[in-house]
């Protein structure tokens, strides 16, 4: 069964996550994590996005 569809608008704030297929680590090591992070720097910048709080744990 499908998530029902977000609701849009001006202004709204999303929580968004990743989690591994059965919570199977998706970061091994800092390099990892300084990827991701790096990505998500270059990935809201391009979207015009402002990420104003994240968490990485080794699962999600």
């Amino acid at each position: 069964m499908a998530r029902p569809l977000r609701i849009q608008y001006p202004g709204a704030w999303y929580h968004v996550m990743n989690r591994g297929a059965s919570h199977q680590k998706i970061f091994f090591d800092d390099e990892d994590r300084i990827d991701f992070l790096d990505l998500l720097g270059e990935t809201s910048k391009m979207w015009r996005i402002q990420v104003h709080a994240f968490c990485l744990l080794d699962n999600q």
